[in-house]
C-alpha cells in the first residue's frame, strides 16, 4: 500500500487482523511529493501537471507500492483529510483512490468524503478495501455489470 492522506491507517488496519502476514507485504506513507517520487516512482511531471490530489498520482502510487513490493495488487491513496488544504477545485474530502493488480490497467477513483479528518481517513481506508475486495472475488464495482464467466 502506498499512503499519503491516511498516514498508516490503511496499513494498520490491514494488520489489525491475525494472520495479515502471510498476505500483506507492506507499505510507504508518502506524504510528502518528494518521498512520492523517490519512494514510489510519482514523476515530477505527473505532480506538477495534476497535482498530489489526483487521479494520476493514486494511480502511480499504486503502481510504484505493486512494483516495489513484488505484490500482485497495489493501493494508492491520496486526499485532503483536512481541516486545512482544500481549494475550490479539491476541497476538503477530495480523496484519489487507485488498484493496481495482474493484468489489468487498474481502477482508480476521485471521492468526496463527507466529516472531520478522522471520518474523512476512515472513509479512505473503507473504500480502498472494499474496492480491493470487489476485484479479488471479481465483483461489480459501483455502476458496473457484474462479470460473468
Amino acid at each position: 500500500v502506498a499512503e499519503s492522506c491516511t498516514g498508516g491507517l490503511l496499513g494498520a488496519t490491514v494488520t489489525s487482523v491475525s494472520g495479515a502476514s502471510d498476505v500483506f507485504w507492506g507499505g510507504w506513507i508518502t506524504y510528502s511529493n518528494a518521498a512520492k517520487v523517490r519512494q514510489l516512482g510519482v514523476t515530477r511531471r505527473v505532480l506538477a501537471t495534476h497535482g498530489a490530489v489526483s487521479i494520476p498520482v493514486a494511480r502511480a502510487m499504486a503502481a510504484g507500492a505493486r512494483r516495489n513490493a513484488g505484490a500482485s495488487w497495489g493501493i494508492g491513496i491520496t486526499g485532503i483529510a483536512g481541516p486545512g488544504g482544500g481549494s475550490p477545485t479539491k476541497p476538503v474530502g477530495t480523496v484519489a483512490i487507485a488498484w493496481a493488480g495482474p493484468g489489468r490497467a487498474g481502477r482508480v477513483e476521485l471521492d468526496r468524503f463527507d466529516g472531520d479528518r478522522v471520518r474523512i481517513r476512515e472513509l479512505a481506508v473503507t473504500r480502498a478495501l472494499d474496492g480491493l475486495r470487489r476485484a479479488l472475488l471479481g465483483l461489480p464495482w459501483d455502476g458496473e455489470e457484474p462479470r460473468r464467466g
